[in-house]
């Protein structure tokens, strides 16, 4: 395919056949996705590829303490998980929030899941000292777990980025025998797509790229 049609028709995919997809297609696909540029080209990467189902409801039921609060936040009209405003929904009233139905359909549905974690040893956070949220070392993971789902795209295939694991990171550490020093970044259902979208909806570049200030005027053609 070309490439600016695979970057324009690669969406979040949830829903998959029962078609198998098989060690090879995997190794094929990361052999590509692993020359994503990391920090330093320290290739801090590790990629788990899950199969085993009751591995995979163990790490579902993780699911719970991200998606709980995540659809209370929703409900009440914010932005979930936001680093910037604290959830308006109390303790109490998160914990007692139905989880949406479906939310773990891809993890437990799909032929494979690759679950991506980055050593945060080796990669550099040039924001770990700043009062935020830190989100640089992700600049040495993403590109890899996005590479692997243009991959996917390539192969007929399709995946989604879930981060809802992260909430209980150590807990999935644990469950995957995962070293201290690495952080979970992704957790990625593959599988071939029940249907295909090839037209997503995006803002439109006019609507967030501006030049040379924040308030400048809009990068127009």
């Amino acid at each position: 395919m070309e490439l600016y049609e695979v970057m324009r028709t690669t969406p979040a995919t949830r829903t998959y056949t029962d078609d198998p997809v098989d060690d090879a297609t995997i190794h094929r696909m990361l052999e590509h996705a692993r020359f994503a540029p990391s920090g330093g080209n320290r290739q801090g990467a590790h990629v788990v590829v899950l199969r085993d189902q009751g591995t995979r409801e163990r790490l579902a039921a993780l699911y719970g303490t991200a998606g709980r609060r995540y659809a209370a936040q929703v409900a009440a009209g914010e932005s979930p998980w936001n680093t910037v405003h604290p959830p308006g929904p109390t303790p109490e009233e998160i914990a007692a929030t139905e989880l949406p139905p479906g939310q773990t359909d891809a993890l437990l549905k799909a032929p494979v899941v690759l679950v991506f974690f980055v050593d945060l040893a080796v990669v550099a956070s040039m924001d770990a000292d700043l009062d935020r949220i830190g989100v640089i070392s992700g600049a040495s993971i993403y590109p890899m777990v996005w590479n692997t789902l243009l991959a996917a795209r390539n192969e007929g295939l399709g995946g989604t980025i879930t981060t809802m694991a992260a909430a209980e990171e150590p807990a999935v550490k644990e469950l995957f025998g995962v070293p201290d020093s690495f952080a979970l970044a992704a957790v990625v259902p593959i599988g071939r797509p029940v249907k295909v979208l090839t037209k997503l909806r995006r803002q439109p570049v006019e609507e967030f790229v501006t030049l040379e200030t924040y308030a400048g005027p809009p990068l127009s053609t």
